[in-house]
């Protein structure tokens, strides 16, 4: 897929969930873009395989831990003396419906999902304020608008995302901080592993008939990861084939 003339030479790129699906894809274009990407996972062992494939540096955090997250940020800025975008991408699913949802189950998926955003976004806040300038780009769902059959915890924590962005988009706006959602609709390891059938009627519903590619979601992020959307703020951008009409 092409990158567009979207360029983002000299800046740096931080993408959690990099090890695969969306995240690594984002990584990949960003640095093609020119940028210098930071791809952060906890799975450190396909998280170095998937930096090396695309030319980005590996960071193997865990987003739920302050304190490692507040590591590599430093990491980051002492390296290459800037943050530009962050994007909150990591994630992880425990699917089951209300009644089977431990305490484990639900705290898990909404510390990496809703927790992970938050506390990798706050750790580059204080850069972007001294700077005047940052782009923070979050994931969010179909199912965080609308719900989903065993997915509780995680509907919860993207609909949690979505409050978070646009709070976070108020408070941040006097210092040029713009911060933004997508909610894509492609083909990951979550949509794979659904029998074939149910894949099919699913894919019935969306309007352009297909799930994405886990690519086609850059040109979204990369426009509101740019200088020239500093005018776009609070947006839960669909990307999702016109699922969402």
């Amino acid at each position: 897929m092409a990158n567009l003339s979207y360029d983002f030479s000299g800046q740096t790129v931080i993408v959690s969930g990099g090890a695969r699906g969306i995240g690594l894809e984002l990584g990949r274009r960003f640095v093609k873009a020119g940028a210098d990407v930071f791809l952060v996972d906890h799975d450190h062992v396909e998280l170095g395989c998937a930096a090396a494939e695309v030319g980005a540096i590996a960071a193997s955090v865990d987003v739920t831990n302050t304190d490692a997250v507040t590591s590599i940020v430093g990491q980051v800025i002492a390296e290459t003396g800037r943050i530009d975008v962050v994007v909150d991408n990591a994630g992880i699913l425990r699917d089951k419906t209300l009644w089977k949802i431990s305490d484990e189950d639900w705290d898990q998926v909404l510390a990496t999902h809703l927790g992970g955003t938050f506390k990798l976004t706050r750790a580059c806040v204080p850069h972007f304020r001294a700077r005047g300038f940052g782009r923070v780009v979050n994931v969010t769902s179909f199912t965080g608008l609308h719900g989903n059959i065993g997915q509780a915890n995680y509907a919860a924590a993207k609909a949690g995302i979505v409050g978070f962005t646009k709070t976070a988009a108020k408070e941040l706006a006097h210092f040029g901080v713009t911060v933004n959602a997508i909610s894509p609709n492609a083909e990951t390891r979550m949509i794979a592993s659904i029998p074939d059938d149910k894949k099919a009627e699913l894919a019935a519903q969306i309007p352009m008939g297909r799930f994405a590619e886990p690519a086609e979601m850059f040109s979204a992020v990369a426009f509101l990861a740019s200088r020239e959307a500093g005018y776009v703020t609070g947006v839960v951008l669909p990307v999702d084939g016109g699922m969402s009409m």
